[in-house]
């Protein structure tokens, strides 16, 4: 099982922290929303993409959300560093139902996009947002497990 800590490269090349949650997919929904609310992060945005793609396109997905997750702090703190750094903000974490029927969630890894600048602000910007992501991220893996 890919744990909280792992962040290595997904297979479409994406860095993420990821693991495979410790509750159903409702659940792991609220789990991670509260999670990030304990780190200091407010979800901005959230998209639901089996609803999306069936309202759309009129084809059934798997159970899969979009959450955009901000920490206001390190968000003002990166930008003072970096004001492009708003392409990657905001920091998304995924919930989805796999092939497995296991609920996943994931969260990109700052530390390897944001950090990759090279910017010493923003590599501690970065650092501390991982640590956050990682933490909510190894919470709803421990959930009820």
């Amino acid at each position: 099982m890919n744990t909280a800590q792992d962040s290595r490269r997904d297979p479409i090349g994406v860095p993420a922290i990821r693991a495979a949650a410790g509750v159903g997919y409702d659940e792991a929904i609220a789990a991670v929303v509260e999670a990030l609310k304990g780190e200091g992060f407010g979800v901005l945005t959230r998209i639901d993409l089996r609803e999306t793609l069936k309202n759309k396109l009129g084809v059934d997905f798997r159970r899969y959300e979009i959450l955009g997750a901000c920490h206001p702090p390190s968000a003002h703190r990166a930008l003072q560093a970096e004001l492009e750094v708003g392409l990657m903000l905001p920091c998304n974490v995924i919930v989805y139902e796999g092939d497995d029927r296991r609920v996943h969630v994931a969260a990109v890894d700052p530390l390897q996009t944001m950090a990759a600048q090279g910017a010493p602000a923003l590599v501690e910007v970065a650092r501390d947002v991982h640590d956050r992501l990682a933490r909510v991220i190894a919470r709803v893996a421990a959930a009820n497990a």
